[in-house]
């Protein structure tokens, strides 16, 4: 397993003061090691865990040409261009069970839909399609082309293919998928613990009574809701001190329980306290000034002894900057894509759209900025963002506001009114 140091060394032009957005994430793809842990769960117990094997479909879906629509099954070799067709009714099929009549040529079945098609059968025309008399229908010219209204056997998958690929992370539309084809269990890999706290003299936790100069702690609350979104395994160690025993014991009990550690405070680049200094002692860390708005001071590395079952020489520490906003920013920019990699997922990137600004926005070329951001869709249907106002790094209410965050790269100047921007929305992400 490769170092800190050794990492740094692979990235060219690597700057630990002033370090690229983008390197950040190349820097995380090489530190993190996905555990090879698996198990076998239930389809209840699947949503949003990450497939340790390909699923293959054991049954064709569907497994039979069936029909689309409500209305009549007939061979498409009747049809005539431009004249009307006229059959006799001789059956009705139903969904669920195979019609064992026969139909010769003149004749049509009526079907609902959902069931097999005879093999002689190819187009379905819909009931609203045709004029009835008695058993006979009548299809106007034109209304169908031969093969319209039929599911071909297998047209969604076919038996033996994979219908689901390995490290992809399980939705609702994948519970659905891996039970159509009747498979009770899925072979996952096992859900990571990430342990959590926050540092620092000033800060109180919930109950505590108010004083001069301190805040009440809301990073963790943000942490534990963005680390639950993933499905992961929490472990809040709460407010921690800023006092060398007692971080000392909150960093080793950490990394003796979990994959993976948070902290959010303590990692600027002149701080004089105890929370780098503890890291240090413990483990291979390196600290970041990111090229960034806001975020700029970041610690990533190993610490510790992780847990057996991890499968890495340490835990995973990420040392966030102590400011709200900040610490969800590059949780989402960062940690998450990391945290994604290290449950096994190969889709662990955010997905940014594009929309046009409805505002002028100042930026300097030389860094990344994340502003917090409101999309929603113009008259003519394009999508469009707006700022929340104020972007300020403690304003935390700018996030609850917001539904996405407008990212303006490295190279990025200033935009104007119109100009297209990059947008990572929030849905399902926080």
């Amino acid at each position: 397993m490769k170092t800190i140091e050794q990492i740094a060394a692979e990235l060219q032009g690597y700057d630990p003061s002033a370090l690229p957005a983008h390197q950040v994430n190349a820097f995380l793809a090489r530190l993190v090691q996905p555990v090879t842990q698996t198990e076998s769960v239930g389809v209840f117990a699947a949503l949003g865990r990450v497939l340790a094997s390909d699923v293959v479909s054991p049954i064709s879906v569907p497994p039979h040409d069936n029909s689309a629509m409500d209305g009549f099954a007939f061979d498409s070799a009747a049809l005539q261009p431009g004249q009307p067709l006229r059959l006799r009714v001789v059956g009705t099929a139903y969904a669920g069970a195979a019609w064992r009549g026969q139909v010769a040529a003149g004749e049509c079945l009526k079907i609902m839909t959902g069931a097999i098609l005879p093999a002689q059968l190819d187009t379905v025309v819909p009931l609203e399609f045709v004029k009835t008399d008695g058993e006979t229908i009548e299809l106007p010219a034109g209304v169908v082309q031969p093969g319209d209204n039929r599911r071909l056997r297998g047209e969604d998958l076919m038996a033996g293919e994979p219908a689901l690929r390995r490290g992809q992370r399980l939705g609702p539309a994948a519970l659905g998928l891996v039970a159509s084809l009747g498979l009770a269990e899925v072979t996952v890999f096992r859900r990571i613990r990430v342990a959590y706290f926050s540092t620092g003299d000033e800060i109180l936790s919930l109950g505590e009574a108010p004083r001069e100069g301190a805040v009440f702690d809301s990073n963790r609350y943000t942490v534990y809701g963005l680390l639950t979104r993933l499905g992961i395994e929490v472990l809040d160690m709460g407010v921690v001190k800023d006092e060398p025993a007692a971080l000392e014991a909150a960093f080793r009990l950490a990394a003796d329980t979990a994959d993976a550690i948070i902290t959010s405070g303590g990692v600027s680049m002149g701080e004089a306290d105890h929370t780098k200094t503890m890291m240090k002692q413990l483990g291979d860390v390196a600290f970041w000034r990111i090229a960034m708005r806001p975020g700029r001071p970041m610690a990533v590395g190993r610490i510790g002894n992780a847990p057996a079952t991890a499968g890495s020489a340490g835990a995973l520490l990420f040392g966030l900057p102590g400011n709200p906003v900040a610490v969800m920013v590059t949780f989402l920019a960062f940690v998450r894509p990391a945290l994604l990699r290290l449950m096994g997922s190969t889709d662990a990137e955010p997905v940014l759209l594009q929309a046009h600004s409805s505002e002028p926005l100042r930026k300097k070329p030389g860094r990344t900025e994340y502003q917090r951001g409101i999309v929603s869709r113009d008259a003519s249907g394009q999508l469009r963002v707006r700022t929340t106002g104020n972007q300020g790094s403690g304003v935390l209410s700018s996030m609850v506001q917001a539904n996405g965050l407008i990212v303006l790269h490295h190279g990025q100047g200033n935009v104007a009114v119109g100009d297209a921007v990059d947008v990572m929305v929030f849905d399902s992400v926080i």
